[in-house]
């Protein structure tokens, strides 16, 4: 027998439906699932976020009536997910506190009770997630089966048929439900009208056996049957009455003894059997966040896609800031924070909507003062005297010859490239090595004949479809070096001048007390936005330095506490997933540092959130005897969400401090 369980989501913030649309949507999609359950007495999992339950209530306060009497007589189960659907491992922890705090007092108050399971929002994970549902009460959570299971080939298939234990990094655990793609995407073929009954009981049957397995039938949205959010070009044509195929299907089903429907829950009642309970760590180096579908739908279209993902993000990330650094920050404002960093903003977004959303962040920003977190453009007005090196100290060395520019003070050795845009040569770090940590590995420096290019530090590259790759690899217009007391550190200046506009890039090497550092500041005076990939930052680790077997690379991903991933196989977040696609995975990276290294040492990279949420990527590969491993900063990637059409263009402003520690995996909390 197979126990069939559904979970249907609700979505009335669903990027591409207009707000008056809304009561459209709640009776030919919301209310025929209500009539589908009360009429076969169907124990379907319900799940809609508090911002949803809030809107549908003021919209037609008789459906929210109904799903209370629906889900307090055990008819059907409601499943949480928070006040808002915002995406976990791309927001601070505060935040997904919040959210889920806040959903769970709308559910208590619109439906009398808080939900035991939580369907972890557009199934984008990370291991930090996991204390945030444990804190707020959840029994256990739904995440799909498909993405984890590819890169876990050591897993048994037939777990996916029986509940498991997720785990955090640092002992947490809950118990988990599968939802599975492949299932719920022929799920909403048969309702298209694109396989008819027989050919959809069939591929059921498939996965049946001889024992008892539990299988999802259905985990997505609402909204795509009777109604189409026109979302894409390629939408199934409407074709009549899908929710009465539907209601045929499950009927169907019902009369058949080879089935049985059960609630989400009751999958938990099977932790017992053999293949139930293990301990399982869905997240891998390769992907650190899995999310829900193929791999062109990754975590990066709510990161650094969209309209302008990036600018939102990092409108949200100064409103946080603003927020925590204010005591009498309240409930009200920490929902407004929530709304405005939900995920269908960051997606196939409407004009209008999109144009009403850009009002209310500006708003919201306006009234909590988070401007004053915006970074000081770089002023490059008198600072253009060529190899200025007077006033320094006498414990800092400069040095000027035709190609490079070496900076020295007594904790810090710095050697940019003058005719690569001050790309980092070499970066030491003398407290914890003779050697240099990171910098260029040039031509020739491996023998295999596909890696035969100079792999930079420090430098920008642009690539978009039709347009040759720009990057700020070109000799320096103008540079200037003077030393700074305020902030007892030597500053060097350069400026590149680009196609898309003018390059300043500013590096501060700090000689202070205390742990040595390099600022990294840039700034793009862009006259042009062209669609497409635009990384900036990178770390390119010395390979003779740093051990191959015992690399790591670490970081927050909306959780309290970093989260490490040894690197043993190729990793290619950056990497190109079709003409279309130009990332498959980014790093939240939202406690700001990204940590790269082995068991001895690592290099701490620190990205100022309030200038520019950045993303970070991890590129790592075997190369003959050796390896090369790099961290890069992701601006811009390019997906089926993304759309330039604002005329007005910004300065893009970035800042990142590196700085380097002795550490071993084991202690790099």
């Amino acid at each position: 027998m197979l126990q069939l369980y559904s979970i249907f989501h609700l979505n009335i913030a669903y990027s591409s439906i207009e707000e008056e649309q809304r009561l459209d949507v709640i009776r030919r999609c919301y209310w025929p699932l209500l009539r589908l359950v009360r009429k076969l007495n169907l124990p379907f999992g319900i799940e809609a976020t508090g911002y949803a339950l809030e809107t549908i209530a003021a919209i037609d306060s008789g459906w929210v009536s109904e799903l209370r009497r629906l889900t307090n007589d055990g008819t059907c189960e409601f499943i949480g997910s928070g006040y808002a659907q915002i995406i976990g491992p791309l927001v601070p922890p505060e935040v997904n506190r919040a959210n889920l705090c806040l959903g769970n007092q709308i559910y208590k108050q619109l439906l009398g009770f808080r939900p035991d399971i939580a369907l972890v929002n557009e199934q984008a994970y990370s291991a930090g997630l996991v204390q945030h549902y444990i804190d707020a009460g959840y029994q256990a959570i739904a995440m799909e089966w498909n993405n984890p299971f590819r890169y876990h080939p050591e897993w048994n298939p037939e777990w996916r048929y029986f509940p498991q234990f997720v785990c955090g990094q640092y002992g947490e655990e809950i118990p988990l439900i599968w939802t599975n793609t492949i299932a719920f995407q022929k799920f909403q073929r048969y309702a298209h009208g694109e396989m008819d009954l027989g050919e959809y009981r069939e591929y059921l049957c498939g996965h049946l056996t001889d024992r008892v397995r539990s299988f999802s039938l259905y985990g997505n949205d609402v909204e795509i049957f009777d109604f189409r959010p026109e979302r894409y070009h390629t939408e199934a044509v409407l074709q009549g009455d899908e929710w009465q195929r539907i209601g045929l299907l499950f009927e169907a089903l019902s009369n058949d003894n080879s089935f049985q429907f059960v609630q989400p829950s009751q999958v938990l009642d099977m932790m017992n059997v053999p293949e139930a309970g293990n301990r399982l760590h869905l997240e891998s180096s390769e992907q650190p966040i899995p999310v829900k579908k193929q791999e062109k739908y990754n975590i990066t279209r709510w990161a650094v896609t969209g309209r302008n993902d990036l600018g939102i993000n990092t409108a949200c990330w100064r409103i946080f800031e603003s927020l925590k650094a204010n005591p009498a920050s309240n409930d009200d404002d920490w929902r407004e924070l929530c709304y405005l960093w939900t995920s269908d903003f960051r997606t196939h977004i409407t004009e209008k909507r999109w144009k009403a959303y850009r009002e209310r962040l500006a708003t919201f920003e306006k009234k909590v003062g988070a401007e004053r977190f915006r970074p000081r453009l770089i002023s490059v007005s008198g600072l253009w005297q060529d190899d200025s090196v007077s006033d320094l100290p006498v414990d800092v060395h400069v040095v000027r010859n035709e190609s490079y520019l070496t900076v020295e003070t007594d904790a810090i050795k710095i050697c940019l490239n003058c005719r690569r845009g001050l790309a980092i040569d070499a970066l030491w770090f003398k407290d914890i090595s003779e050697e240099w940590l990171c910098g260029t590995l040039h031509h020739g420096y491996y023998d295999d004949i596909n890696w035969g290019a100079d792999y930079y530090t420090g430098h920008l590259v642009l690539e978009s479809p039709g347009h040759r790759r720009i990057t700020d690899l070109a000799p320096l217009e103008s540079m200037s070096v003077a030393y700074e007391h305020n902030s007892e550190s030597i500053r060097v200046q350069g400026k590149i001048r680009l196609d898309c506009g003018d390059l300043c890039k500013s590096f501060r090497i700090y000689r202070g007390k205390g742990q040595p550092f390099i600022d990294i500041d840039y700034q793009l005076d862009q006259t042009q936005i062209l669609p497409g990939s635009l990384h900036l930052g990178y770390i390119t680790i010395n390979p003779e330095v740093f051990s191959q077997l015992n690399l790591f690379y670490a970081t927050h991903n909306g959780g309290n506490d970093i989260e490490c991933f040894n690197i043993t196989e190729p990793v290619s977040h950056g990497g190109v997933v079709s003409f279309l696609v130009s990332a498959k995975q980014v790093l939240g990276c939202t406690g700001s540092v990204i940590r790269l290294g082995d068991h001895r040492r690592h290099i701490n990279v620190t990205v100022d959130k309030s200038a520019s949420n950045l993303a970070g990527m991890i590129r790592y590969q075997k190369v003959g005897g050796s390896y090369i491993c790099r961290l890069i900063w992701s601006v811009r990637e390019m997906d089926d969400t993304s759309r330039i059409r604002d005329k007005t263009v910004e300065p893009l402003q970035c800042s990142l401090r590196i700085c380097s520690a002795e550490a071993n995996i084991d202690s790099v909390q």
